[in-house]
């Protein structure tokens, strides 16, 4: 089966299910495969460009093939500098860095949370602002943004009868609001 790599643009405002039927609406729209390894269709989704103009895209099918679930990748980056390459970032990785921002500028954090919190919320951030905080620790601060945007929707599709995006949000609200 062929590859497939589409643009797919999914604004981040209003509610979390209809985000969440919107990403699966068009996931559904993917051909079938025809068995697995080269049978298998195969779809990457390009859904943002970062500041230097690197993408973040979608891999489907995911590792775990759970139906609608994907990777959330970043063109060019290593999450992993100390081990095997990997391109798609864990959760551990997004919390940690976003530690290393606090301990670095718990101030400067201050106007990085406040869109972190618009990403979780749902709702329209301008990252107009962001482009003028930069840290010395960790990734620029919009791969972070729209990053999460995306790990988010992923955690509202997979976890949907659970938490969805609360568990990864309780971890960055524990960063700068400990229990």
């Amino acid at each position: 089966m062929p590859s497939y790599e589409l643009n797919l643009h999914i604004d981040n405002i209003g509610s979390r299910n209809d985000i969440r039927m919107n990403v699966i609406n068009e996931l559904a729209k993917e051909l079938p495969g025809e068995g697995k390894n080269k049978l298998a269709s195969k779809y990457t989704y390009y859904v943002e460009t970062l500041n230097d103009q690197r993408r973040i895209y979608l891999r489907r099918p995911a590792f775990l093939h759970n139906g609608f679930d994907f990777v959330v990748c970043v063109e060019g980056i290593n999450f992993n500098p100390t081990g095997r390459c990997r391109d798609y970032p864990t959760h551990d990785d997004i919390l940690n860095d976003l530690k290393e921002k606090y301990n670095e500028d718990p101030k400067k954090y201050e106007y990085l949370y406040v869109a972190l919190n618009a990403i979780y919320s749902c709702s329209y951030i301008d990252l107009e602002p962001l482009n003028s905080i930069s840290f010395k620790s960790g990734f620029p601060c919009d791969l972070i943004i729209k990053t999460l945007k995306w790990l988010f929707i992923e955690q509202d599709i997979r976890y949907w009868n659970y938490s969805g995006r609360d568990m990864l949000w309780k971890g960055i609200y524990n960063i700068n609001h400990p229990i």
